[in-house]
């Protein structure tokens, strides 16, 4: 599921500003963007993250921009000196006159001239940008929330178009014993004409054929299998994986269903709920 959440953490030192993006992934899937001082930190950023939000590709973007010139870059004097007197021998040895602003530029660029101080993070300071990280991630959760309640209502409704359709295929099924009969008649007639046959076989045999195409156990089933769904999704805990698993179930009797009804106005009802279980898998990768 996506969401997005940000927040601004204001320190004695510095501005920490925090970014979270959630998009849609089976499995969590965690993008950590820190400054160097924070990288010691990941594991619990990750720990923090990972329980909250669970599932989503999830990217995580701190940026700490400084107040004050404590830690900002300094000149190695000492470096920067050796340089200058190599440069400048190489000056006059060229027979070229330099001055210190022409050799500035490249002098700041040679390696280890400007020098940054080691970090380190304050605890005082780590338990805001933590707490900020929290406030961000339940932001991005609520975000998810709200897009969780849309797709919740998106399946619930295409849940009852299935119960619907199969209440729709009740006054077919009728008319299909009937067109069934009339058929195995017509057959035996034309049979037994030309045919001597065991007669208690021959009904054995016919009454195994009629219970092949009997649909009454599939459509209990699959009218269990969408209740249980829209009860497994009224639930307050996570049940993506699970209401994938109740999925399979309908699909696998709306399945057998088609296969043994044997009548074109069922197989229309058929592939109508096909179709509705079909967009219903799809916003299934996207909830937890």
């Amino acid at each position: 599921m996506t969401g997005f959440g940000k927040q601004l953490v204001e320190t004695r030192e510095k501005n920490v500003r925090i970014e979270i993006r959630a998009l849609n992934s089976k499995q969590l899937d965690l993008y950590l963007k820190t400054p160097q001082a924070y990288r010691e930190k990941e594991l619990a950023i990750r720990n923090l993250v990972g329980r909250i939000l669970q599932r989503g590709k999830i990217e995580v973007i701190l940026n700490a921009e400084q107040k004050t010139a404590r830690l900002q870059p300094v000149i190695n004097l000492p470096v920067a000196k050796h340089y200058f007197a190599e440069l400048s021998r190489l000056a006059e040895n060229l027979e070229q006159k330099t001055k210190l602003n022409d050799l500035l530029p490249v002098l700041i660029k040679l390696p280890d001239v400007l020098s940054g101080q080691i970090e380190e993070i304050d605890p005082d300071e780590w338990e805001q940008v933590l707490n900020g990280i929290e406030k961000t991630v339940l932001e991005v959760d609520e975000f998810r929330k709200q897009e969780g309640k849309t797709l919740a209502a998106d399946l619930k409704r295409r849940i009852q178009i299935i119960i619907k359709l199969l209440a729709q295929v009740a006054p077919f099924e009728r008319e299909r014993a009937i067109s069934m009969r009339e058929r195995v008649r017509a057959s035996l007639a034309a049979y037994m004409q030309d045919v001597q046959a065991d007669k208690n076989r021959l009904e054995q045999e016919m009454i195994f054929y009629i219970q092949k195409l009997d649909i009454t156990e599939e459509k209990i089933r699959l009218k269990k299998h969408c209740v249980y769904f829209l009860e497994t999704l009224d639930n307050d805990t996570s049940a993506g994986k699970k209401l994938g698993f109740i999925g399979q179930e309908i699909g696998r009797e709306i399945n057998t269903l088609g296969s043994k009804a044997n009548d074109v106005d069922i197989q229309k009802l058929v592939v109508l709920m096909k179709d509705e279980l079909e967009k219903i898998k799809e916003q299934l990768f996207n909830i937890l």
